[in-house]
């Protein structure tokens, strides 16, 4: 029942995304040039730059000449580059109660919703995402750290973890084609708030106490990537 809040919290974030987004398209389809100016492209892309711990992958579609929404999902496998950010770099913050091994054998799944603004486009005729863009970005993740067993006073124990992340990204971007082929270098700020739980146990003067702990840990970040993929 701990998590529960934060479950919800999160579908209902996600939720919210696609309003927006659902939104932002009826708007501006009401801007679009009469048929026949204007094909919809859509493009299929990953993110080989985030491959070290998880898969991105990511649908664009256009919807008008300069707007187009795109679409993310991830898969974590390692949640190991988060142990150096959370307990290897110190500058004075609280560090969650979680193992190494437990960050290495992360799991969890992400989804993104963001809408690119073409500010300069490179390409004319039918389909027109490229050039340089203006892309805000909103993201969450769930986290799930595997069990790990501690003995105490002779008895044995099951710990386990958790990871909710919610952000939000300014991406800039210059997106470009060779063929079928889509080239997307991008660069950004933003700021992320990372809520991990943990349930531990712990000798207390000869007596085992069980603690479940909740950190906070709201932080800004530098976005530095490439996105490669496909025009369908």
């Amino acid at each position: 029942m701990r998590k529960f809040p934060q479950l919800l919290f999160m579908k209902r974030t996600l939720f919210a995304l696609l309003l927006i987004c659902c939104y932002a398209v009826t708007a501006w389809a009401q801007d679009r040039k009469p048929a026949g100016t204007f094909r919809n492209g859509t493009y299929i892309k990953v993110n080989p730059t985030t491959l070290i711990n998880e898969l991105d992958v990511y649908i664009e579609q256009e919807l008008t000449e300069k707007l187009s929404l795109e679409l993310g999902i991830t898969g974590i496998y390692t949640d190991y580059p988060d142990y150096y950010l959370a307990k290897k770099i110190d500058f004075g913050q609280k560090k969650p109660n979680i193992s190494t091994e437990q960050f290495v054998e992360g799991r969890g799944l992400g989804f993104r919703a963001a809408l690119r603004w073409y500010i300069f486009s490179i390409y004319e005729g039918n389909s027109r995402a490229g050039g340089t863009y203006f892309q805000p970005v909103l993201f969450v993740k769930k986290v799930f750290y595997p069990n790990e067993e501690v003995e105490l006073l002779g008895n044995k124990y099951k710990e386990s973890a958790s990871k909710d992340v919610y952000g939000l990204q300014f991406l800039l971007g210059r997106q470009f084609t060779k063929g079928k082929i889509i080239f997307d270098p991008y660069i950004g700020l933003g700021v992320r708030n990372k809520i991990y739980y943990y349930h531990n146990f712990e000798n207390n003067n000869g007596t085992v106490q069980a603690s479940d702990d909740k950190l906070v840990s709201v932080l800004p970040s530098l976005q530095l990537g490439l996105k490669l993929g496909l025009k369908l």
